[in-house]
């Protein structure tokens, strides 16, 4: 019986990273799927709206690459990534800068709309402390690429700071008030927090440390497992290696850990409910 794995959150550097060869490690040791989320590439300067496409299409050319001369089904998540307000606003400044994160969710939602992207992620706010008018102009962004989503019918990858249950409560809250189901929300580098009462709904996508995962299917199934990998030359293996997840989840199959049962609810039922029917 084969097994799927899903490698929920990586990112692939088409200029100076392994690339295309990371994805054949992660295939040789049983990985079958990957979401490959956009991220900003230095060798793209984006200063307008529009920009965002020429960067978004990189990511986009990456996963056909993949589709096209690998065995792994791969699919692309696109948007403005948080902290770039911050490089924009001591550029353009704060209204400038609003203006066009609002149109890089835009365009991503445009992307989903024509099949080029699975999701609009990551996106969502800084992941450190930062001025108290950037964090209110990172939620009103992050407000409307959620509403974006529910517009487009798709899940939205979220970056911010850590999945406490406060800070869960709060963005499915947000979700809440433009219509948008808890369950198309991915808190990317998520704890394993798996009750309800720990992510209040939205759908933990868990960094796959051993024992992360451990936690996570002691509380049940329902979560993705990610790495995070960044395919970075400089720091091999950043934030985890690519072949983490088929590794986990083929030796906690082997340890009686992880049922092939379980496999399957957390990388082919979960990822089909959470991104609806394009994730095959």
């Amino acid at each position: 019986m084969t097994v799927p794995i899903l490698d929920n959150h990586i990112h692939l550097e088409p200029y100076k990273g392994r690339n295309i060869d990371e994805v054949r490690d992660f295939q040789r040791l049983g990985g079958t799927h990957l979401i490959v989320s956009h991220k900003p590439y230095s060798e793209v300067r984006v200063s307008s709206g529009e920009d965002f496409r020429k960067s978004y299409d990189v990511t986009v050319s990456m996963v056909d690459r993949i589709n096209s001369e690998t065995g792994v089904r791969a699919y692309a998540t696109v948007g403005p990534y948080p902290v770039e307000l911050l490089g924009f606003q001591r550029r353009l400044g704060l209204e400038r800068a609003k203006e066009i994160m609002i149109a890089g969710m835009d365009i991503a939602a445009e992307y989903v709309r024509d099949g080029k992207a699975l999701a609009i992620g990551e996106v969502g706010r800084p992941h450190f402390d930062v001025p108290d008018e950037i964090w209110k102009a990172s939620n009103e962004i992050l407000l409307h690429g959620m509403a974006l989503a529910r517009q487009v019918d798709c899940a939205i990858v979220l970056h911010t700071e850590s999945g406490t249950a406060e800070t869960m409560r709060e963005l499915a809250e947000m979700a809440d008030t433009v219509g948008l189901s808890r369950d198309r929300v991915v808190k990317h580098y998520s704890p394993p927090a798996i009750l309800p009462e720990e992510n209040s709904g939205l759908m933990p996508s868990v960094l796959a440390g051993k024992d992360a995962v451990k936690e996570a299917l002691s509380k049940g199934t329902r979560f993705l497992m990610e790495t995070d990998f960044l395919d970075d030359p400089a720091r091999p293996g950043a934030v985890m290696a690519i072949t983490t997840v088929p590794k986990r989840t083929m030796a906690f199959i082997e340890k009686g850990l992880m049922t092939v049962d379980q496999a399957h609810a957390i990388h082919s039922e979960n990822p089909g409910r959470t991104y609806g029917s394009a994730f095959e």
